[in-house]
């Protein structure tokens, strides 16, 4: 009787038998390794947590501070039962990580979510040599390909001095955890003051809780004057979008960041005035290559386009499988088209104006 695999696809989560514990488990387990605090792989309920010191803070923010966490470095091997565990950056979000996982020399790695372009902002994704590779595939079709990001944001503070200087608001949607950081730290300050819905400044201020250096934001409250916001710029969850909340800012200009505003009629279906293809996971080219960087025997493919890339992966030489995982997609509290992979922790009837939105989560 053959032996079991290293990592196991149950109807928890990814299991690890011989060193007895889950990664991104979905239902409550007694271990659990974390590869990121997005809410579609980082839930309640587990006895114990292990995920990067860069997620420290979000993790006890959004899961609560009385959880059993214990945080490594990038590279820091921990055993369990005689399997070792290391994280190494996947590049996705300030704290995300790819897992891998070794014993008597054979390696996986779980890649979580990720992106190989370098962001400025979290650590960027490295290879990691494997022999079986766990990867998501959101945006696994050869449509989507970014832009380089220095030129996408060229565009969006082009487009903030414009709205400035025709009396316009400025309202940019991206989710908190990761998008957020991204938008912010590319945004010109020298346009104006860079203003944040709650839920959004919540996480700013976890992650600066865990050392991270942010620009200056200020926090809207019902005090907040409405014409210094419109000399400024909002940054806003997905959530906020059509609520009172966001509506009283008008007359404004509102842009959606997205990887799936690259899909004609996203704009149109958020009611956005501006789409901005921008996202946290890898492009069409950025998933071949990171695939192919690992010089992987077997790749699994756990979330996204799975049965269009196994099958392109199949073609060209890999040999790729499909799993069932409850792994989610790009944005938070929003409803994707019918075309595409659904969100993660889809929840439209969430009130923007009520600051814990954070069980409602983007992931792409």
């Amino acid at each position: 009787m053959p032996d079991k695999p290293l990592l196991e696809f149950t109807d928890k989560g990814i299991y690890c038998s011989k060193g007895q514990f889950y990664i991104d488990p979905w239902q409550p387990v007694d271990d659990a390794v974390i590869t990121h605090a997005h809410s579609d792989h980082a839930y309640a309920g587990h006895k114990h947590y292990l995920a990067h010191n860069l997620s420290r803070e979000v993790l006890y923010y959004r899961l609560g501070s009385d959880i059993n966490l214990r945080t490594v470095a990038y590279g820091e091997t921990v055993h369990k039962n005689g399997v070792q565990i290391s994280l190494h950056p996947a590049g996705h979000v300030i704290g995300s990580a790819q897992i891998r996982v070794e014993s008597q020399g054979e390696v996986w790695v779980v890649s979580g979510d990720y992106k190989v372009e370098d962001d400025g902002v979290c650590t960027p994704f490295e290879p990691v040599p494997c022999h079986h590779f766990i990867s998501e595939c959101t945006f696994g079709l050869p449509i989507y390909k970014w832009k380089p990001q220095v030129d996408v944001f060229a565009e969006v503070n082009a487009w903030w001095k414009n709205n400035l200087e025709n009396g316009l608001g400025t309202v940019i949607v991206g989710y908190s955890l990761g998008k957020a950081q991204r938008i912010l730290q590319n945004l010109d300050s020298c346009n104006g003051p860079i203003f944040t819905h709650g839920v959004i400044e919540n996480t700013n201020e976890a992650l600066r809780r865990n050392g991270i250096v942010l620009q200056p934001t200020q926090r809207i409250t019902a005090d907040t004057p409405k014409e210094a916001i419109r000399k400024g710029i909002v940054i806003a969850p997905p959530s906020a979008v059509g609520t009172p909340w966001m509506r009283k800012f008008q007359p404004y200009s509102f842009g959606y960041c997205s990887g799936w505003m690259a899909l004609r009629g996203a704009k149109r279906r958020r009611a956005a005035d501006r789409g901005i293809i921008l996202s946290d996971h890898a492009d069409w080219d950025g998933l071949v290559s990171a695939i192919d960087a690992t010089g992987c025997e077997k790749v699994y493919l756990t979330h996204g386009y799975t049965a269009s890339f196994a099958r392109y992966l199949s073609e060209i030489g890999f040999d790729a499988h499909e799993v069932h995982t409850l792994y989610g997609g790009e944005e938070e509290g929003t409803v994707q088209p019918e075309s595409e992979p659904a969100p993660e922790n889809e929840n439209s009837n969430t009130s923007a104006d009520n600051e814990n939105l954070e069980g409602v989560e983007d992931t792409k």
